[in-house]
């Protein structure tokens, strides 16, 4: 058993990370974190870890050393405060932004600011453990990752991997995602006479998640476009390439099977009926699959690839507890085996 905290636990991802871990075989979850929220218990938050947990949320000042220590402060928090986190703990997974990107220019070009702890970007491994497993394996800081970004990546991943991008073409990924894309802090947007029914275009240009994908695919063609849709939870990465003339439906099975077939949480879903024939993100709900699948056109090399995650999951949480399991030497798939509700 190891000892695990979260610093800020108040929010949609530390909620997540508190329902993973209460359930861990070989975690013991000791505190969790809210400046805000000091004193409550944390079903007042997350009403569905009543009778879970009997634990009350912190202060920061409050936290004790532990063997790994979860942040899941906002975006640019926790680089302030990286020096003190990193005395609390010898392992840090840290879920915000802040560490994913290497070099301190792409971050600033990305986020409009400069990096606060720039020593510290080289120190942190990219999160995804289908990029990075034996890297993860072999460090004690890991970043997140971007919910919009592993879905991008995980779409593109057999493409790149097996060389078969036009490099002289762009690539467009349409992303549609689910409300809570954007955290537990009500706002204008979120206001549900703003919100109910809507299809909104959130970021059709420049969205920062796309400094993620040309890190970690080396890709400089690609490009992301961000619709928000009535839908809680979910990402659907739909990714229009095209690919070197020659190449042939068997060509990408073969990318996509060499990718994946050792994967834990990646299924390849390509069925020729059914309406689940494609990925789809309602299914994925509360667990730490990615479905992927791909649709060819050979007449004029066009793919059409797809890749659908729960944000809050393999997007945010469910990626961080799978890279803790890597680190800690734990299996890999504990405490993530949840295979979702049908119907839901």
């Amino acid at each position: 058993m190891i000892k695990a905290s979260i610093i800020g636990g108040s929010g949609y991802g530390g909620g997540e990370l508190a329902r993973i871990l209460l359930s861990h075989p070989q975690v013991e979850l000791c505190q969790v974190t809210s400046e805000s929220r000091v004193g409550e218990y944390l079903y007042n938050v997350h009403p569905n870890l009543r009778a879970r947990a009997k634990l009350q949320f912190t202060a920061i000042d409050q936290i004790e050393s532990c063997d790994v220590l979860f942040l899941a402060l906002p975006h640019s928090e926790a680089q302030k405060q990286i020096e003190k986190f990193a005395a609390l703990a010898p392992r840090l997974i840290d879920l915000s932004a802040d560490f994913r990107l290497r070099d301190a220019a792409a971050y600033a070009r990305w986020y409009g600011e400069a990096h606060r702890a720039p020593a510290w970007l080289s120190k942190f491994v990219y999160g995804l453990p289908e990029l990075h497993r034996d890297a993860i394996r072999n460090t004690h800081y890991i970043s997140g990752v971007g919910c919009n970004a592993t879905a991008s990546i995980l779409a593109l991943l057999p493409l790149a991997r097996a060389d078969l991008l036009d490099a002289s073409r762009a690539i467009i990924v349409d992303i549609k995602v689910g409300s809570s894309e954007g955290g537990n802090s009500p706002s204008l947007a979120s206001h549900h006479p703003e919100r109910s029914g809507s299809v909104r275009s959130f970021a059709p240009v420049g969205h920062r998640h796309t400094g993620e994908v040309e890190q970690e695919l080396g890709l400089r063609n690609a490009h992301l476009s961000i619709t928000s849709i009535e839908m809680v939870r979910g990402v659907l990465a739909t990714a229009h390439c095209f690919l070197k003339n020659g190449t042939t439906e068997k060509d990408l099975w073969k990318a996509y099977r060499a990718a994946y077939r050792d994967e834990p949480f990646i299924r390849i879903v390509k069925d020729k009926a059914g309406i689940y024939r494609y990925p789809e993100p309602k299914i994925l709900s509360g667990t730490n699959y990615a479905d992927v699948g791909f649709e060819y056109d050979e007449t004029t090399c066009r793919v059409v690839s797809l890749c659908a995650i729960d944000n809050l999951m393999k997007g945010a949480a469910g990626s961080a507890v799978q890279a803790m399991n890597l680190m800690c030497g734990f299996e890999e798939t504990a405490g993530l085996e949840f295979a979702g509700l049908h119907p839901i």
